[in-house]
């Protein structure tokens, strides 16, 4: 059990970085709007995110490359290479820009819960202070390099606020009849763009990228494979709870609609009563500022896989990758739209960025040039193509919904 523990990592920084301010905001979406009626869908989301995962960490584990870079070394006509490259690209810069708004949107929200919202003027760009604080901490962190030594503190805070929804989810003690028939799958038309975010909040793809470098860089012989696949479960399983959790208070806490970290904190009241708040803001904050150093780190590693960078962290050009998505960041979340709009708007981006993801990500791992004999099984082949069908399903049912209302 000691060794279990000491060995935890990859999989728990993964499970930490969905359980950031988007799943707080969605999962109370999905609980307030719609009872316990979504939870199949988060119950598939969180399959899917172990099934995905586990490919991408055994292709760190055996390859001992990231993502991005196996693509671009295995494909071998130029013409694709070029293309297939751009694609990736183009969705994890645009798709991780989205999310790092909503993830300083989530810590904005927690400051602003204790603290007044202020604005500067820049030309007629109205900039929100703490968007600019929390991006400007993000920026620092990564300059330093030092972000990987407030990690446990930031992990220990989210964790903090994980066990508190676990916690309240006991205590409004919920109609378990009605949580049952939750996990029922109803109509996809329902509820459709939460679905499509409870999929995106929980399968983060840059997270795909993110994780086969980490265990690239944390194991590098075949015989840990067995603690790999063990640490993920672990981890992603607590993530998956935690999200159910937080469906759970919301749906049983009597909210009709959500508009700020008050509203969200209302499903933390029966634990925490008029601390609530308090408790809710320092979980987004712990939970944004740690998302918003992943999400460009990981805008970076793809970059510099596609591209072919040499150089590490301290390289220009990898610095300036992950500069420009905290400043997009940064941007986004000071338009003036409503913060739990940016958020459901970043996860729903995410949902719709999957399938690409996903397909160059079940492509690589069934290579034997890559994998030998540790490609992808029969089964293994038949769940991930189930997942990755999901999820091109609703990409393609929410775009058509799209084109059918313009």
């Amino acid at each position: 059990m000691k060794s279990f523990f000491r060995n935890l990592g990859p999989g728990i920084l993964v499970s930490a970085a969905f359980i950031g301010p988007g799943t707080v905001t969605v999962c109370s979406l999905a609980g307030v709007n719609f009872g316990y009626s979504l939870l199949w869908a988060l119950l598939i989301s969180i399959v899917a995110c172990v099934v995905l995962q586990e490919m991408s960490a055994r292709l760190g584990l055996i390859s001992g490359k990231g993502l991005s870079d196996c693509i671009r070394e295995e494909m071998q006509n130029p013409v694709i290479r070029a293309l297939t490259l751009f694609l990736i690209f183009s969705a994890i810069v645009i798709g991780n820009a989205a999310y790092e708004a909503g993830n300083i949107t989530g810590a904005v929200l927690g400051m602003e819960a204790v603290f007044t919202t202020v604005s500067f003027e820049i030309g007629a760009l109205s900039i929100n202070i703490w968007s600019a604080v929390i991006g400007a901490i993000a920026f620092i962190l990564l300059l330093l390099g030092s972000y990987k030594k407030l990690e446990k503190i930031f992990i220990a805070l989210v964790l903090l606020m994980s066990i508190a929804f676990i916690l309240t989810a006991f205590l409004t003690k919920p109609d378990l009849s009605e949580i049952f028939k939750g996990f029922v799958p109803g109509s996809f038309d329902a509820g459709l763009l939460t679905i499509i975010a409870l999929v995106g909040t929980t399968v983060v793809p840059y997270n795909l990228f993110l994780h086969a470098s980490l265990v690239s860089e944390k194991w590098n012989d075949t015989k840990h494979l067995g603690m790999v696949r063990k640490e993920l479960i672990f981890s992603l399983l607590l993530g998956g709870l935690v999200s159910m959790a937080i469906v759970v208070c919301a749906a049983a806490s009597n909210i009709e609609s959500i508009e700020d970290a008050g509203d969200l904190a209302a499903g933390l009241e029966p634990l925490f009563g008029s601390s609530a708040t308090i408790i809710l803001a320092i979980g987004l904050l712990a939970a944004g500022i740690t998302s918003s150093i992943t999400a460009p780190l990981a805008a970076a590693y793809v970059v510099k896989g596609c591209l072919g960078w040499k150089g590490g962290m301290q390289s220009r050009k990898f610095k300036l990758v992950w500069m420009t998505i905290i400043i997009m960041g940064v941007i986004f979340s000071s338009l003036g739209i409503k913060p739990v709009e940016i958020i459901q708007f970043a996860q729903i981006a995410n949902g719709l960025v999957l399938p690409v993801v996903a397909i160059f990500l079940f492509w690589i791992v069934n290579q034997r040039s890559v994998l030998g004999d540790h490609k992808n099984s029969l089964l293994q082949n038949i769940i991930g193509f189930a997942v990755i069908a999901l999820s091109v399903f609703l990409g393609a049912k929410s775009i058509f919904n799209v084109i059918q209302n313009l």
